[in-house]
């Protein structure tokens, strides 16, 4: 029997061991909400693959998303969960909105993981300039996407002996022939964000990357009030001829589906469309076609980025960190974008896998780099504040369902800007 003391000894001690474990602070369990606006079919399927890697990797992903394409939605959610000291960690945001966030002193920077995974070497520097905030890494891109892209239907536009047609003029010829011949030429969902996006490729169309660049990202007065934007507003006017009677307030991918079964000829759409394909198995390239939009001589980016709300729990912070390291690593990168439809914004990354569209997408963008024709997509919210796009939004959605006058909507557009800058 052992002796009372030893036995106490034993108990003294075996309660120290206790003590000590208890006050040992407990391992970080990586958690983190994550708001997003990707919740059509194959974005579904693509924040499918974060969620899975991240938790493969010991993190707890608590799903936030938010319903509607072009993430206003998302945007209106987000400022109502901050106004409210419930700001979620982990945020889809882009554009000049992550400067705006930054600003704030809301934001938790992200240099110490850009260090240790060297993402000056990654990221191209046009996007670079996108994520930081002075000179701060304050978001992280998860792809690259291209806005000018045309899908078409080859079946559809082989009913009228056409191709894919490369200049507005041969857009508009084509389309008439489909219209004639009972094919919807464009589809087309009558959202603000969606009709931008035909307007900023029609800016790219008819005035150049240099034209774009002065109207849509300098906000120039001459070229906002300018002949060639005029012409723009009256190229708007006969697409509207072009699409279906019930195109108000589709969602894109309805659209894009349109095109897919042959209901529709055309679509003019980012490469998020292709994830739409790729999800109902289609093979980009041959069974949708794709080719830049009309005389476009440049490449219109948008990009997906992530930006961290600062975190006071240990637990959020370390998701947080864990989540910004497995967005730009190589595995996330390769199974995301090919899932996605956009291509890596890790550009060392190599594009075997990709399909057609995806590789054409990669080697067009280099190309745009080198030539300076690399142009923010205003739409889509990386060119300028949320303000002076949505002075843009109103008066392109204003004239595309109205008989506005392309003068008229001009005139509009010039003091619209103004005001909202």
């Amino acid at each position: 029997m052992p002796r009372m003391g030893h036995t106490l000894s034993l108990l003294l001690r075996s309660a120290a061991v206790i003590g000590v474990l208890a006050a040992t602070p407990a391992m970080a369990e990586p958690t983190v909400e994550v708001l997003h606006f990707w919740t059509s079919g194959g974005e579904s399927r693509a924040v499918n693959v974060l969620r899975q890697d991240f938790e493969k990797a010991g993190g707890k992903w608590i799903d936030a998303p938010v319903a509607g394409g072009g993430g206003d939605a998302a945007s209106t959610v987000l400022r109502s969960r901050v106004l409210a000291g419930d700001a979620p960690n982990a945020v889809q945001l882009k554009g000049p909105s992550i400067k705006e966030w930054a600003e704030q002193g809301v934001l938790a920077p992200l240099d110490s993981v850009a260090k240790a995974e060297n993402w000056d070497q990654l990221v191209p520097p046009q996007l670079q300039q996108v994520i930081k905030s002075d000179g701060h890494y304050v978001a992280v891109p998860v792809n690259i996407h291209r806005v000018n892209w045309l899908w078409s239907n080859p079946a559809a536009l082989a009913k009228v002996g056409a191709q894919p047609p490369k200049t507005w003029e041969e857009f508009n010829a084509v389309a008439t022939k489909l219209k004639a011949a009972g094919i919807v030429p464009l589809a087309h969902g009558g959202q603000p964000w969606q009709d931008a996006t035909i307007f900023e490729t029609v800016v790219l169309g008819l005035g150049g990357s240099e034209f774009y660049k002065k109207a849509l990202v300098d906000l120039d007065e001459k070229a906002l009030t300018s002949d060639t934007m005029v012409k723009v507003f009256d190229q708007m006017r006969t697409i509207r001829g072009f699409v279906d009677n019930g195109f108000s307030n589709r969602e894109w991918n309805l659209a894009t589906a349109m095109v897919m079964k042959g209901d529709a000829a055309m679509q003019i759409m980012g490469d998020w469309a292709k994830g739409e394909l790729v999800a109902a198995g289609k093979v980009p390239g041959k069974d949708v076609l794709c080719t830049t939009t009309p005389g476009s001589d440049g490449f219109l980016l948008n990009s997906d980025s992530f930006v961290m709300f600062t975190a006071k729990d240990k637990d959020r912070t370390a998701g947080q960190m864990l989540l910004a390291k497995l967005m730009l690593g190589e595995k996330f990168q390769h199974e995301f974008n090919l899932t996605k439809g956009s291509i890596p914004a890790r550009m060392t990354l190599p594009m075997d896998g990709f399909d057609a569209c995806a590789q054409k997408s990669s080697q067009d963008l280099k190309q745009a780099i080198g030539a300076k024709t690399l142009m923010p997509s205003m739409a889509h919210e990386m060119a300028v504040p949320g303000s002076v796009r949505g002075a843009f939004l109103d008066v392109v959605t204003a004239h595309f369902n109205s008989d506005m006058s392309s003068k008229d909507a001009v005139k509009r557009l010039a003091e619209a800007v103004t005001l909202a800058r």
